[in-house]
């Protein structure tokens, strides 16, 4: 008996959605068989389209002051805003897509180094959640960056 393998590469257009692609192959031969039955398969194949995602943020502020440990001003330092963007390369609809941010919010001795004042969405919902009551909040450690060149 011979045995032939090979491979089918499918390209699909972007013009038209597809959720499945059916293929019959069929083998056929001059000689006289048996069971001609058995040439002929049927593949039927779910179509799943890869998602082409770009992430993409921006901010208004590129350094900011930090204070020496018990030097903490009890006032707001600067606003900033930061912009994210989230934008679909593909040619392909997506939907369902869900974004979600951990902010640091909590510094030495419990100190609030970042509080969220307005959330402004385009094309977007934006569900800004605060942690549980019984949710543990970890804050960031002190680090001694004396070590550090920048």
């Amino acid at each position: 008996p011979a045995q032939v393998s090979f491979t089918l590469e499918l390209e699909f257009s972007c013009s038209v959605l597809l959720d499945h692609a059916e293929v019959m192959l069929q083998a056929t031969s001059d000689s006289t068989e048996a069971t001609p039955q058995d040439n002929v398969v049927k593949l039927f194949v779910p179509i799943r389209y890869e998602p082409n995602l770009f992430l993409s943020s921006n901010t208004n502020l590129h350094r900011y002051e930090v204070h020496p440990l018990g030097a903490f001003t009890h006032s707001s330092g600067p606003e900033f805003t930061t912009t994210v963007k989230v934008q679909n390369l593909g040619c392909y609809p997506i939907q369902n897509v869900t974004l979600h941010m951990a902010l640091p919010a909590l510094g030495h001795h419990q100190a609030t180094i970042l509080s969220v004042t307005d959330v402004l969405a385009e094309n977007a919902t934006c569900v800004l959640q605060l942690p549980d009551e019984g949710t543990q909040v970890f804050p960031v450690p002190p680090e001694d960056l004396l070590h550090m060149d920048r």
